[in-house]
């Protein structure tokens, strides 16, 4: 086997970019020796840090200690609440207000017997905490809850359905815009038929007059019947007298007087009772009289 060629080195100096190069540095890069201590001085640290990659760890150390400080909070925060819910829930809070309305009665109570022993009047007294809109307020609340109290017993249909008008009227929920828009159109079409006039008043209000006294309604009037409500008005209307209507069968039901009840043999329900079990023990040897008894051919 021929032996391997030597590389030849040329003596010239080196040339890059048009400089020559020193071969010195170039052959102490190339030194296995220097190349050893470069590693060693890197992993040893000796290398000059980077200062941006200090910055960034610093700014994280930083977020981290503000994410453990606001983790510490809220498990503090949340353990005391925790702590406040149990202690809630612990306490009952019909005996809290059984308590303060006993204490109520006392306070009241120790009051009296001290006004009536120093020889007041208990009254006048109590009412020096009160202005005279307050205590007339006051006395106007008490009597209607008794006006109330004593409304509702059965009384007679009348007060039945006087009960039920009233009650309607505070679930009536009036739609208000439509009416003003309605109200609008009908004026504005009114004024042009010439049966309104706009006069403006002295203070700059505008009052529409009736000149021929066909705008508003009296009682002879019967321009209603031309008025075509909303299917949502109708759909409302129809679903109240439905609810109305399973009221009143619910309390037939709840009566006594079913549908499904036949005839009533009873005043009360003792003596529908009775005749109930006077059924299921003579029914058997009593059905063919009473049948004749229908019939009319009973002798």
């Amino acid at each position: 086997m021929p032996p391997a060629k030597k590389r030849k080195i040329a003596d010239e100096p080196k040339v890059q970019d048009g400089a020559p190069v020193d071969e010195r540095a170039i052959s102490k890069s190339q030194d296995p020796q220097y190349i050893d201590k470069e590693l060693n001085a890197e992993r040893s640290g000796d290398s000059k840090p980077d200062l941006g990659l200090v910055d960034k760890n610093q700014e994280r150390k930083e977020r981290f200690k503000a994410l453990q400080a606001r983790a510490q909070k809220s498990a503090h925060k949340n353990l005391k609440e925790a702590a406040a819910e149990s202690q809630r829930l612990a306490t009952d809070p019909n005996l809290l207000s059984s308590l303060s309305r006993k204490q109520a009665f006392a306070s009241h109570n120790l009051l009296k017997a001290d006004t009536a022993a120093a020889g007041e009047d208990f009254e006048r007294k109590r009412a020096w905490d009160w202005t005279v809109d307050e205590s007339e307020k006051w006395d106007k609340r008490m009597e209607k809850k008794e006006k109330h109290r004593e409304d509702v017993a059965f009384q007679d249909y009348t007060q039945d359905a006087r009960k039920i008008y009233k009650r309607q009227l505070r679930e009536l929920k009036p739609d208000m815009e439509g009416y003003e828009k309605e109200k609008a159109a009908a004026v504005q079409k009114a004024a042009l038929n010439g049966g309104l006039e706009i006069i403006e008043t002295e203070g700059g209000e505008l009052v529409a007059v009736d000149t021929n006294g066909t705008f508003y309604s009296t009682a002879d009037s019967t321009d209603f019947i031309e008025n075509k409500p909303e299917k949502a008005a109708v759909d409302r209307l129809v679903n109240d007298l439905r609810m109305a209507e399973e009221v009143r069968l619910r309390k037939r039901r709840d009566r006594g007087k079913g549908d499904d009840d036949g005839d009533v043999t009873f005043i009360n329900d003792k003596n529908k009772q009775f005749n109930q079990k006077l059924a299921r023990f003579y029914n058997k040897y009593t059905a063919e009289i009473r049948d004749s008894f229908e019939r009319g051919t009973m002798i």
